[in-house]
């Protein structure tokens, strides 16, 4: 039988939390491509539209970390873990700061590739 895992309630959920989250830039990647997806995603599905090559152990640590942030909700179907970001329960909370952060990490980035 597999562990439960750990999802903060929406009301516990820090912007200091969020922001030591989304400190790692692999991470962003992984909020935004779960933003743009249809569906739930599994860590081999994130890291190929990324085009990573990820240990197993390093996917699991970036996605507990975004778990316990309250960024994302985690569910367990068999052997299969998919993902979602929590859009709703975060605008809630802090209205506009995730779009802000990942708003800001795009002119970041921008700026580094010119």
């Amino acid at each position: 039988m597999s562990r439960p895992l750990a999802h903060p309630n929406i009301e516990d959920t820090t912007v200091a939390g969020i922001l030591h989250a989304l400190a790692d830039p692999l991470r962003v990647a992984i909020v935004r491509e779960l933003l743009n997806a249809e569906a739930r995603l599994n860590c081999t599905q994130v890291t190929n539209r990324l085009e990573v090559d990820l240990p197993k152990s390093t996917c699991s640590q970036h996605y507990r970390i975004l778990r316990e942030s309250g960024l994302i909700i985690s569910e367990r179907k068999g052997v299969e873990l998919t993902s979602r970001v929590r859009v709703r329960e975060l605008e809630a909370r802090f209205p506009g700061l995730l779009q802000s952060i990942l708003n800001a990490y795009e002119q970041e980035t921008a700026k580094t590739q010119q």
